[in-house]
C-alpha cells in the first residue's frame, strides 16, 4: 500500500516521496562511476520507509499562542507545521507536540527572521535506541547570560523565579512543562544558545538542563555517544549497515586510520579486528562524544586507540604506514591536503564512506588517475525519498 503523508504540499522534506530506492540520476551516474571502472552495476541497500528518521531539527515559527514547528517551505522561511511526519520515528512527533503545547501554554515568542526577535528558534531531538528516550534541545535566540540560570530554569513548576526578564520566566516554566509531559519518555534536556542573524541552526553554547551527557548507540559492540552538538546519521539502522560493510574490508590486525571520525561510530567498532587505530576529528562536540567512548573500552582495547585532534588535511600524517585508510568526509569531499597525500604515499587499502555524489565522482577521479584502483562500490539509502545517497567506494593501491 502507498505510504500517504498528510503534509504534502508544502513540506519539501521529502522530495520524492512514496518512490521506491535511490533518485534514478544517481542511479544512473553510479552506474556510469561503476562502468568506467570495470564494475558491475551497483548494488542498493534499503530499509525501513516510514518512522526511520532518529535525529530532527525542526523550526519553530509563529505567532504567540499558536506556534509552527516544522521544516521550512522551499526557498523560504515559513514554516510547514508536520505533527504527523511520515518519515520522524514516532516520538519525535510526540516530542513536537509537547513542546508547542508548553510554548503555547507559557506564551513565548518565536523567532522572526524579518525582524531578530523572538526567543525561540529551532528544536533538536535525537532519539536513543537503546531506551526509547529523547535528548531535546531548544534553541533560543538569547545570549547565555541572557537567560535565566540553571536552578532557575530546572526549579519547581509552583517556584517564583526570580527574574525581571519575562521570557526567561517563560522559558523556565516551559522547561518545566516539557519535563512533566514527557516523563520516562525524556532522555536528557538542553539550552542551545544562537543570536546569530544566519541560517545555522545550533550556537556554539549549550546548557545541559537535565539528564545524560550524551544519547548512546553501539555498532560492532562498541558504544559511542553522541553530545548534542555531535553529527550522528538520522538513519541508524541503515547506518548500522554501512558500518558493517566497512568492517568486512578490515583484515584482523591492520594498523587502521580513519579521517573525519566523528564519535568513532565507524573507528571503535573496529578495534576487535584492528591492531591499532588512529582517528582524527576536528569538531569539539564530537572530539568530547570520541572521549567519552574510548573512555568506556577495556584496558587493552584503549590501548590500541590515539586520537589526532585539528582538521583531516593537517592530520594527514597520520595515515603513514597505515595499512587501511578510513575517510566518511561531509560533503564536499576529501580534503585537497588529504588526496594529495593519498595520491603520494598510498596505503593499501583505502574505505571512502561518501556522502555527496559529485564529490565522490571528482575524488574517484584524482584517485585513480594517480596509484589507486577502484575495487568495489555499494550504495545505502540512508535518506529515503531524498536525492541523497550514501556510498562506500574501496580502493587498493595498484
Amino acid at each position: 500500500m502507498r505510504l500517504a503523508c498528510p503534509h504534502r504540499p508544502p513540506c519539501s522534506g521529502c522530495p520524492r516521496f512514496g518512490e521506491w530506492g535511490i533518485a534514478f540520476d544517481a542511479c544512473g551516474t553510479l552506474n556510469s562511476l561503476a562502468a568506467t571502472h570495470g564494475l558491475p552495476p551497483v548494488e542498493i541497500e534499503s530499509g525501513a520507509l516510514s518512522g526511520f528518521r532518529h535525529r530532527a531539527r525542526l523550526a519553530i515559527r509563529g505567532r504567540v499562542g499558536s506556534p509552527k514547528i516544522g521544516l521550512f517551505e522551499l526557498g523560504s522561511h515559513r514554516v510547514v507545521h508536520i505533527p504527523d511526519c511520515r518519515v520522524q520515528h514516532p516520538l519525535i512527533n510526540r516530542v513536537a507536540e509537547v513542546v508547542r503545547g508548553a510554548l503555547v501554554a507559557t506564551r513565548l515568542t518565536a523567532y522572526s527572521e524579518r525582524t531578530h526577535l523572538g526567543l525561540v528558534r529551532y528544536l533538536q531531538v535525537v532519539i536513543e535506541r537503546c531506551s526509547q528516550s529523547a535528548q531535546v534541545v531548544l534553541v533560543v535566540n538569547r545570549a547565555e547570560d541572557g537567560v535565566a540560570s540553571e536552578d532557575a530554569a530546572v526549579a519547581s513548576a509552583d517556584a517564583t523565579v526570580a527574574s525581571a526578564d519575562a521570557d526567561a520566566a517563560g522559558l523556565a516554566r516551559c522547561i518545566e512543562l516539557i519535563r512533566a509531559r514527557l516523563g520516562a519518555a525524556l532522555h536528557s534536556l538542553w539550552l542551545n544558545f544562537n543570536t546569530e542573524q544566519t541560517n545555522r541552526i545550533l550556537g556554539d553554547t549549550f546548557r545541559h538542563l537535565s539528564g545524560p551527557e550524551a544519547v548512546s548507540d553501539n555498532f560492532g559492540g562498541a558504544e559511542v555517544f553522541y553530545p548534542p552538538g555531535a553529527f550522528g546519521q538520522s538513519n541508524p539502522e541503515i547506518a548500522t549497515r554501512i558500518i558493517a560493510h566497512v568492517r568486512s574490508q578490515i583484515v584482523p590486525g591492520s594498523r587502521v586510520a580513519e579521517l573525519y571520525a566523528g564519535v568513532g561510530a565507524i573507528g571503535l567498532s573496529l578495534l576487535e579486528r584492528a591492531g591499532e587505530l588512529r582517528m582524527n576529528e576536528v569538531a569539539d562536540q564530537s572530539l568530547h562524544g570520541l572521549e567519552l567512548g574510548t573512555a568506556r573500552l577495556d584496558v587493552a582495547a584503549r590501548a590500541k586507540v590515539s586520537v589526532v585532534p585539528g582538521a583531516a588535511a593537517e592530520a594527514r600524517g597520520m595515515i603513514a604506514d597505515a595499512d587501511v585508510v578510513i575517510a566518511d568526509p561531509p560533503r564536499k569531499g576529501l580534503d585537497a591536503g588529504l588526496t594529495e597525500e593519498l595520491v603520494a604515499h598510498p596505503p593499501p587499502r583505502f574505505v571512502y564512506v561518501s556522502c555527496g555524489l559529485d564529490s565522490l565522482v571528482r575524488d574517484t577521479a584524482l584517485l585513480t588517475s594517480g596509484p589507486w584502483r577502484l575495487d568495489s562500490l555499494r550504495a545505502f539509502n540512508l535518506i529515503p525519498y531524498t536525492e541523497h545517497v550514501e556510498t562506500v567506494a574501496c580502493f587498493s593501491r595498484r
